[in-house]
């Protein structure tokens, strides 16, 4: 997960394949009215649990209760494609004038996290890109196969609120569709085995405790990560709801041990299959662990992928995309 995997035979940049994605998510892709959001994210010491900018309440708005990535534009910021080079993912943030943004908030350490997932979740990077003076931002692609993935600008405009667009990004393609793995209390990344405890429920908030052992033993010196010990995401599968969540405690607080449990208070908006993706860090290094989770009636089916098919491919060609995680 943490190689860096580049595809071959496409000709030209990244945008190519990020422009016409835009030109259909402008068609696909919701956009609500510029009118003010209320975003509860108060956990600015991780000590509360963060349950995502995907809580976002707007009075008023199309977006009113919706959860966080479904829109391409909210409160008058926009997630616009920007020209890349080959292997490159480029990106800008306008604002309500219009004009690209340049002045972000720093949160959970960084100004811009970009979180990108397959359509049918069994792709999944969350990376940091960098910002040149124009207020474009700029990664090594994290884009690592064909099919259509959304990306997600996670970010917070200089004295504002917490805000998380999303957006459509098609890399042309033989798909391999699959089915989204059954829901699972234990999986193994890197030779780490990491346990789920506690169950989402349908909008209230949950204490989910993932723990890290390695060879049968718990791990208890953890390394802190974007300031703190854990960082989950969680997509709703369907639409692909972004719940950005944190664990409680601090690193360095006297009161968090550093392992091996982490927990999070999350609380998802609706029943159904979501899958939880951990990023954890130890021995220099950060790992994914993976999760399918049933909130609501868990005796329902988890539904199959789609049959394979193959991603469009635009008029123009198209980049090398990269993969790499930072």
């Amino acid at each position: 997960m943490n190689t860096a995997t580049k595809l071959s035979g496409f000709a030209l940049g990244l945008v190519a394949v990020f422009g016409a994605a835009y030109g259909i998510g402008n068609l696909a892709d919701p956009v609500a009215p510029a009118a003010e959001t209320r975003h509860d994210d108060s956990d600015s010491d991780h000590g509360t649990g963060d349950t995502g900018h995907g809580d976002e309440s707007q009075a008023g708005g199309a977006a009113a209760h919706l959860p966080g990535g479904l829109l391409v534009s909210e409160r008058g910021y926009t997630l616009q494609p920007a020209t890349a080079a080959a292997g490159q993912f480029a990106f800008r943030i306008t604002g309500p004038d219009g004009a690209p943004v340049t002045r972000f908030e720093v949160a959970h350490d960084k100004r811009m996290h970009l979180i990108v997932a397959r359509r049918d979740l069994s792709g999944f990077r969350h990376v940091h890109p960098e910002m040149t003076g124009d207020g474009t931002w700029r990664v090594a692609s994290p884009l690592d196969g064909p099919g259509v993935w959304r990306a997600f600008a996670d970010f917070t405009p200089e004295g504002g609120e917490p805000l998380t667009l999303g957006l459509d990004v098609t890399v042309p393609g033989e798909l391999a569709a699959r089915p989204l793995p059954a829901p699972a209390t234990s999986t193994t990344v890197d030779g780490y085995t990491v346990t789920l405890t506690g169950t989402p429920e349908p909008g209230r908030t949950s204490r989910l405790t993932l723990s890290v052992s390695r060879d049968g033993r718990p791990v208890t010196d953890l390394q802190p990560y974007l300031g703190a010990y854990g960082h989950l995401v969680a997509l709703r599968q369907g639409d692909l709801a972004y719940l950005h969540v944190h664990p409680e405690g601090t690193p360095g607080d006297g009161r968090t041990p550093a392992g091996p449990a982490i927990t999070f208070a999350a609380e998802v908006p609706s029943a159904g299959a979501y899958r939880l993706y951990l990023d954890f860090r130890h021995g220099d290094a950060v790992h994914t662990a993976e999760f399918t989770v049933l909130a609501g009636d868990r005796t329902a089916p988890v539904p199959t992928a789609p049959a394979p098919t193959t991603a469009p491919t635009p008029d123009a060609g198209h980049g090398t995309p990269g993969h790499g995680h930072s």
